[in-house]
C-alpha cells in the first residue's frame, strides 16, 4: 500500500516559513505526489491542527521540533495518539536529535530521525512501504549537499509575497563555540555555486525581493561569498534585501569592495559577538580577536550602508554583570543599528553543559531552558536583564529614539548603568515588559528623562518630537508635550535617521498620559526577532 504522507510543524510565527520541510519534501523522489506539506504556527489550538491534519487522511505524519514548538508538538502527538493509534509518527529536529530519550514526544513517536534528514526521511519512507520494521532511532549520515534536490520551487508565490524566503549557500560551522548546537563536529559543506545562483535566479523571476541566508558562516569561503554578493548586485532592484550571518573577524578586501556597492539598508549583516570578555571567550571556545572585530565594524559603519545587527549573551558561566557591562559599552562604542541582547540556553547537546557544576549554572527545565542563575549572576540579576534586554529592544532596536536615546545613555556613568537604572525604573512603574504603544513608550522615556535625570523638558521635548516624526502620524498623539513645544502640528515630511538607513519601527494608537504608567492603554509594537531556522527535518 502507498503510504500517505503528512509533513508538518508549527512556526513560531506565519511568516516563517518552514525551510526544514521543503528540503524533505524536495527529496522524497516518487513519493512527493503522495505527500502534502501542512504548516501551522504555535499560536494556534492543537485540536484544530489535528483536525486538519486527519482531513488529509495520514498514514504517516512526519513531525519537525524546535524548542520554540516541543510543548505544543507534544500536545498534538497525544491526540494523534488518542485518535488514531495507527498512525505512523516520525519526528526530527534539532530539539529531539539530542537527550531525547525523557522527552514524551519520543516516547509518542513511533520513529525519530537525529540530524540532518533530507535523504534519511525518504529511506525510512521506502522501507516501511516494503513492509521492513526500522528500528525507532535512525541515525541519518550528512547528506552529500550538493547530490540534494533543492527545495526553491516548494515556495508557492503566496510565500514569495508574503513570508521570508530562507535560502542557504552552506551547512555546517568551522567554530566549537559551546553554547551553540553547530559545535557539535558538523563540517562546512558547501552547495554548488552555478546551481544554488540558477536557483536564486528563479526565485527572483518569481517576485521575491528579501531573502534570509541561514548559512552560519556566510563568509567562511570568501570566492562563494563574493559571488553571490556579486550576482544579488547584478540582479539588484527596488526593494530587495539580504540578511547574512558572518563572522564578525573575516572582512577581506574583496567582500568589503562589494558591500560598499549596495544601496543603504539593503544588506543586514548579523554579527554573533556573544562575549567580549576574553576569559570568558576562553571558556566556552569562543574565538575572539577584537582588534578586527572593531576595525570591520567601523569600517562598516563609515564605508557602508549595512544594517548591523550583534549579538552578545548574558549569563555565560564566570562573566558577572560588571564584565558584561563593559562588553556592552564596547560593543555600543561600535555603533551597531541593533544590539540582541541574549539569555544563555542550555541547547539539548551543547557542550555548555560541561560548566554546570564549576560554574553553578541552574538552568530552567523547560524550553528554552534559559539560564536561571550563575555562581557569578544571582536569579534577581538574570531576571533584571530579561527585562533591560527587552526594553534595549524598544528603545534602541526599534530605530524609534535615535535622537532622545542618546541623552538617556550620555546621562550615566556608562550607556549600561544608564540603561539599566532605566530599566529597573521603568519595571518599577509598570510591572510589564510588553504591551507598550510607541506614544506610552514616548511618555515613559520623558518621564524619565525630565523627572528623574533633571533633564530641560523643551529640549527632551524637541528630540522626542523628530523621532516621533519618523513615522509619520500625527503629533497630537504626543499631548503630553504641548507645555514645552510650541506646536504639536504634523510635519511636512519625516525626518531621516542618523545613518540615513531605514529602520524599524511602527507607530500605534494614542497613549492617555493622564493615566498611571500600569493603566496607559496599550498596543504591541511590530518587534520581529530574528531566527535562524535548521535546513533537515528540524523545522
Amino acid at each position: 500500500m502507498k503510504p500517505r504522507i503528512v509533513l508538518a510543524t508549527l512556526n513560531a510565527r506565519y511568516s516563517h516559513a518552514s525551510f526544514g520541510l521543503r528540503y524533505l519534501l524536495a527529496n522524497l523522489g516518487p513519493w512527493r505526489s503522495e505527500t502534502r506539506m501542512r504548516e501551522f504556527t504555535i499560536h494556534q489550538p492543537p485540536l484544530e491542527i489535528v483536525e486538519r491534519l486527519l482531513d488529509d487522511d495520514p498514514t504517516l505524519i512526519g513531525l519537525g521540533i524546535y524548542i520554540w514548538n516541543l510543548t505544543e508538538t507534544t500536545a498534538i502527538m497525544r491526540l494523534l495518539r488518542a485518535l488514531r493509534p495507527d498512525l505512523t509518527l516520525v519526528i526530527g529536529g534539532p530539539e529531539v536529535s539530542y537527550e531525547y530519550e525523557g522527552l514524551e514526544a519520543f516516547q509518542l513517536a513511533d520513529h525519530l530521525i537525529p540530524g540532518e534528514a533530507d535523504l534519511a526521511f525518504r529511506q525510512l519512507v521506502d522501507d516501511l512501504s516494503a513492509g521492513e520494521r526500522p528500528p525507532k532511532v535512525i541515525d541519518a549520515p550528512l547528506p552529500d549537499v550538493t547530490a540534494l534536490e533543492l527545495p526553491y520551487d516548494l515556495y508557492s508565490d503566496l510565500d514569495l509575497a508574503q513570508r521570508l524566503i530562507y535560502v542557504e549557500a552552506s551547512r555546517g560551522c568551522p567554530f566549537r563555540c559551546e553554547f551553540c548546537l553547530s559545535s557539535l563536529d558538523i563540517p562546512v559543506r558547501t552547495f554548488d555555486l552555478d546551481r544554488f545562483l540558477t536557483a536564486l535566479a528563479g526565485l527572483l523571476e518569481r517576485g521575491a525581493r528579501a531573502f534570509k541566508f541561514v548559512d552560519r558562516t556566510f563568509n567562511l569561503n570568501v570566492k562563494h561569498s563574493a559571488a553571490i554578493l556579486q550576482f544579488c548586485l547584478d540582479h539588484h532592484r527596488d526593494g530587495f534585501e539580504l540578511h547574512f550571518e558572518m563572522i564578525p573577524d573575516r572582512l577581506p578586501p574583496e567582500l568589503r569592495t562589494l558591500l560598499e556597492r549596495f544601496p543603504p539598508g539593503a544588506v543586514q549583516l548579523e554579527i554573533g559577538i556573544q562575549t567580549l570578555s576574553p576569559e570568558v571567550s576562553k571558556r566556552i571556545s569562543r574565538p575572539l580577536n577584537f582588534p578586527r572585530i572593531e576595525e570591520n565594524f567601523r569600517y562598516l559603519r563609515a564605508n557602508t550602508g549595512a544594517h548591523l545587527h550583534a549579538d552578545l549573551i548574558f549569563g555565560l558561566p564566570g562573566e558577572p554583570l560588571e564584565s558584561f557591562g563593559e562588553g556592552f559599552n564596547r560593543l555600543l562604542d561600535l555603533d551597531p543599528d541593533e544590539i540582541q541582547v541574549g539569555i544563555l540556553k542550555r541547547l539539548r547537546g551543547t557542550p555548555i553543559s560541561r560548566h554546570t557544576v564549576p560554574f553553578a549554572l541552574v538552568f530552567s527545565p523547560d524550553p528554552p531552558y534559559e539560564v536561571l542563575e550563575t555562581g557569578a549572576v544571582p536569579f534577581a540579576t538574570l531576571q533584571r536583564m530579561k527585562r533591560f534586554a527587552r526594553y534595549f529592544d524598544l528603545y534602541h532596536n526599534s530605530g524609534n529614539f535615535l535622537e532622545t536615546l542618546r541623552m538617556l545613555l550620555e546621562a550615566g556613568p556608562s550607556p549600561f548603568d544608564a540603561f539599566l537604572r532605566f530599566s529597573d525604573w521603568l519595571y518599577g512603574q509598570s510591572a510589564q515588559t510588553h504591551q507598550f504603544s510607541l506614544s506610552r513608550l514616548c511618555l515613559v522615556l520623558f518621564r524619565f528623562l525630565v523627572d528623574e535625570l533633571g533633564l530641560e523638558p523643551a529640549s527632551v521635548a524637541e528630540r522626542l518630537i523628530r523621532d516621533y516624526d519618523r513615522h509619520v502620524v500625527r503629533r497630537e498623539r504626543l499631548e503630553f508635550l504641548k507645555p514645552y513645544a510650541p506646536t504639536i502640528a504634523a510635519p511636512a515630511t519625516p525626518t531621516g535617521s542618523l545613518h540615513g538607513q531605514k529602520r524599524r519601527g511602527k507607530s500605534s494608537t494614542p497613549s492617555h498620559p493622564s493615566l498611571p504608567l500600569s493603566q496607559t492603554p496599550t498596543i504591541t509594537p511590530a518587534i520581529t526577532p530574528a531566527i535562524a531556522p535548521a535546513s533537515t527535518l528540524e523545522a
